[in-house]
C-alpha cells in the first residue's frame, strides 16, 4: 500500500499523469535527494485550485452520438473539483497540454460568457430548441459556481426565453436556485438528475471528495420532489466489487423521498481514466483492486474499456446481468420506472441580441 504520507487527501487522482496520446513531455524526479527534499526544500505546498476565464466563441456543443439521449450540451466550466477518480472527461484536460490526473481537478476554466453566447445563439433564425443537457461532461454545480454564477445566468436565460434544460449533478448546491428551478418546472422546462454511488460517506469521499456528501444529495432529492420539480436518481457509476453492494439501498432510499425514476451506468474508463482508476485503488483498496479490474474487463468484453458506439453503454456478460436483474427488480418492487420526462419546447421564443425578447 502506498506511504500514507504521500497521499493526496482531498483528491480524487493521486497523480499528474501525462497523458502519451499526445507526445507530452514528462517528468519525473529522481536521485538521492528525494529522501531528504522536505529538509532541503521544505514541505510540498498543498495543491491549490486555479481558475482561468476562458472567453469561448460558442458554448452550445451537438452531437450525433446514438448512445445518448439528447443532441445538444452546454459546460460552463472545464475540469471539475469535484475530483471524481472515474470520470470519464478526464481526459478532456489533455487538450490544453495538461494532465487528466491533478491538473482536471485543480486548474480550472470557466466561460462566463456563457449565457451571453447562448443568447446569440437562441436569436438566430435557424436555431431550432429540443432539451440542453448540463453536466454532460463536468458539474455544472461544482464548488465555483458558488462564485462564478454561470449556471444560474444560463438557466435564467431559458426560463426567459422557455428553453428546455436538463441537469445532472453530484451536489446539493442547486439548492440555491431551487426557486429558479421550482418556477422552470411549472412550464416543464427542467429536469435534474443527482447521481449517487455510494451510501458509505467514506467511500464517497474517496471516490469524489469534493462532490456533496451522499446524505445531502439525498436529502436534496427529496426537496426537489417537495418543489415540483421533476427528479432523477442515477445509480452511477456502479463500480463491481466496491460500489455495487449499494444499488438496492440507493434506491429505496431515493423512493422513499418521492423519487419515482431511476437508472444506472457502469463505470467507465476511457484513455488515461484506467491507469488514474488503477493507481487510485492501489492506493486506496489494494486488497481487491485485482477483483475490481478483472470484473471490469469480463464485462468489457476482455478490455479496460470499450469506446465502440452501441456498446460503450452496455457493459455485458454474467457481472453486467447480475447488476440489471437486481436494478430491475428493486425498482419495481418500489414503483421506480425510467421516466423520460417530456419537456415542453412549444413555448420557445427567440430573444434578440440586445437582450430583449423577439415579438416575432
Amino acid at each position: 500500500m502506498q506511504d500514507p504520507s504521500a497521499i493526496k487527501h482531498g483528491r480524487g487522482a493521486q497523480s499528474a499523469h501525462v497523458p502519451q496520446r499526445f507526445a507530452l513531455p514528462a517528468r519525473e524526479a529522481e536521485g538521492d535527494w528525494l529522501d531528504a527534499r522536505d529538509t532541503v526544500d521544505g514541505p510540498v505546498e498543498k495543491l491549490r485550485t486555479t481558475v482561468t476565464e476562458e472567453r469561448a466563441k460558442s458554448i452550445l456543443s451537438f452531437n450525433q452520438s446514438p448512445d445518448i439521449p439528447f443532441d445538444r450540451s452546454i459546460n460552463a466550466y472545464r475540469g471539475c473539483e469535484h475530483g471524481c477518480i472515474y470520470c470519464f472527461a478526464r481526459p478532456s484536460h489533455a487538450w490544453h497540454d495538461l494532465s487528466p490526473g491533478l491538473d482536471f481537478e485543480t486548474k480550472l476554466f470557466a466561460k462566463p460568457d456563457a449565457a451571453s453566447l447562448l443568447r446569440e445563439t437562441f436569436a438566430k433564425r435557424s436555431y431550432q430548441p429540443a432539451p440542453i443537457a448540463m453536466g454532460t461532461n463536468t458539474d455544472p454545480y461544482q464548488p465555483i459556481e458558488a462564485h462564478y454564477r454561470i449556471t444560474r445566468e444560463v438557466l435564467e436565460l431559458c426560463l426567459e426565453c422557455r428553453h428546455p434544460v436538463t441537469i445532472t449533478t453530484k451536489s446539493d448546491r442547486f439548492l440555491r436556485d431551487l426557486d429558479l428551478l421550482a418556477e422552470m418546472a411549472r412550464h416543464r422546462l427542467i429536469a435534474v438528475a443527482i447521481s449517487v454511488t455510494s451510501l458509505d460517506p467514506r467511500l464517497s469521499g474517496l471516490l469524489e471528495p469534493r462532490a456533496s456528501s451522499p446524505a445531502k444529495r439525498l436529502t436534496a432529492l427529496g426537496k426537489l420532489v417537495e418543489a415540483g420539480v421533476p427528479a432523477h436518481v442515477s445509480v452511477a457509476p456502479v463500480i463491481p466489487s466496491l460500489t455495487d453492494e449499494f444499488l438496492e439501498r440507493i434506491l429505496e432510499e431515493a423512493a422513499a423521498r418521492g423519487v419515482s425514476s431511476a437508472s444506472w451506468i457502469m463505470l467507465r474508463l476511457p484513455h488515461e481514466v484506467a491507469p488514474l482508476f488503477r493507481e487510485w485503488l492501489a492506493t486506496h483498496f489494494p486488497d481487491r483492486a485485482n477483483k475490481v479490474m478483472n470484473t471490469i474487463r469480463e464485462i468489457r468484453g476482455g478490455r479496460d474499456n470499450d469506446p465502440d458506439f452501441f456498446s460503450r453503454m452496455k457493459p455485458s456478460g454474467v457481472w453486467a446481468d447480475l447488476i440489471r436483474s437486481r436494478f430491475r427488480l428493486a425498482a419495481r418492487r418500489l414503483g421506480i420506472n425510467f421516466v423520460n420526462f417530456e419537456l415542453d419546447c412549444s413555448q420557445f421564443r427567440k430573444p434578440s441580441p440586445n437582450g430583449q425578447l423577439s415579438l416575432l
